[in-house]
This record gives structure tokens, sequence and C-alpha cells, in this order.
């Protein structure tokens, strides 16, 4: 005789443990997912997905997989790891020569370190006029407006989350320090008169080095853009 237990319909099955569900979802994530986001998704509290993933992080890194999970402009992201940033990046760029120009590195470096910045403070600290470059910057998502400087109506340009996410930081203060470098920057940030131009080759050397470590941040979505010789106005 057929009960109404035998007949009910079978129960659903019990959802993956909280772990699976974070490491799908970060396999699909296109930018770093805030753990708000992850914990809405998996509806979780956010204190219990955020040590989950600084659980998946260590155990992923003591276990030297060919990726890592960092925590960079906000969010949470796969990225590959450092030590295999040479492979990587010579798979991903096989075949690609475009990247960001020297121009481009030393205007970002630029707005990085003195943002809010002016297309004017830009050229000033450089020596060269630096509108092209900034175009293609904005274009590239790196750098974006952010309003006008007060009591004129020049654009102010910081840099983006997408900037933190491509050196691999999470926030601007990871920025290495430029005192060390430029001792008199104090004076070339603050100062009406002509700035030296060297400044922005001293941020772009220091960008360099910051980005350096983490490689897997430029491999996994490579920092690149039109390449081209700097010339006159740096049109881009």
């Amino acid at each position: 005789m057929t009960t109404a237990t035998d007949s009910a319909a079978p129960a659903a099955a019990a959802a993956p443990p909280l772990r699976t569900q974070l490491e799908a979802l970060l396999l699909v994530v296109d930018e770093p997912a805030p753990v708000a986001v992850l914990a809405t998704a998996v509806q979780r509290p956010t204190a219990e997905v955020e040590e989950v993933l600084a659980e998946l992080a260590a155990a992923w890194e003591a276990e030297d997989r060919g990726f890592r999970l960092r925590q960079v402009a906000g969010g949470w992201r796969l990225y590959t790891a450092t030590a295999c940033a040479e492979v990587v990046e010579r798979f991903v760029l096989q075949g690609q020569t475009a990247r960001l120009s020297q121009a481009a590195l030393e205007t970002l470096a630029v707005v990085a370190y003195a943002q809010p910045v002016t297309r004017a403070k830009v050229a000033s600290i450089r020596g060269v006029n630096s509108d092209g470059v900034l175009r293609t910057l904005v274009t590239r998502r790196m750098v974006q407006e952010a309003g006008v400087e007060p009591g004129s109506p020049a654009t102010l340009f910081v840099t983006t989350p997408l900037f933190l996410e491509k050196l691999g930081i999470n926030d601007l203060a990871e920025l290495p320090p430029l005192a060390p470098l430029l001792p008199d920057l104090e004076a070339v940030l603050g100062s009406d008169a002509p700035e030296d131009a060297r400044w922005a080759g001293v941020l772009a050397g220091t960008m360099g080095r910051t980005a350096q470590p983490t490689a897997e941040a430029r491999t996994t979505d490579a920092m690149t853009a039109d390449a081209r010789d700097e010339q006159g106005t740096d049109d881009e």
C-alpha cells in the first residue's frame, strides 16, 4: 500500500557547502567582488563569508596552488600565483605587443600620487601636454573624471578601482612612499612654479616596482594600451 510518505516529492537536495559555493562564484566574477555581494548571493551572514574567504586564501597559498585568492580594490578575486607570472604572461601576451606606453605610465603615476589633479597640473609635472594620454587612460578605465577644481572650470582626474585591481593593491595607501626617492616632493606638489619633469619619471619607475611583485594582477587581464612613441603632445 502506498503511504503519504511514499508519494511525497523527494526532499530538495541539500545546498553545497559555503566554501564550495564561494569557489564557484569566484570563478565567474570578472572584477573584485565585495563580501556583501557574495554574502547576498549565498544567503549567508557577511562575517561568515569573510571568514571562509580568508580560510580559502590561506589554504590555497599553503598548498602552493597556481592561483591565489586576494582582496583588492574593495573585493575578492582569483589571481594567478606570482611564481607563475612569467609563463602566464607569455601565454596571455603571445602575439601581442601593445602595452601602456612610457608616456601613459608616467601620466598614470602622476594622477595616482597627485590626485585629484587637473590636466594642467599633469602637463606641468611631466613637462609636456598630456591630454591625449589622459584620454587613453580614461578609455582604458584606469583614470576617471572627478568633478572640477574649486574656483575654476578645470576638470579633476583620479584613478579608478580598476587601477587598484591591476596593481594588485587594496588601497592607494599601499603605494610606496615617494619621499626617499624625491626629498622635495612637498615643494613640487605645493608650488605654482614650473615643476621638475623628472618627477614623472620617478613616479613611473615607482609604479613599475609596485606592480612587479603582483605580476599576477597584470597577467590575469593585462594592462594594455596602444603603445606609441612619445612625440610632442603625447597624442595616443
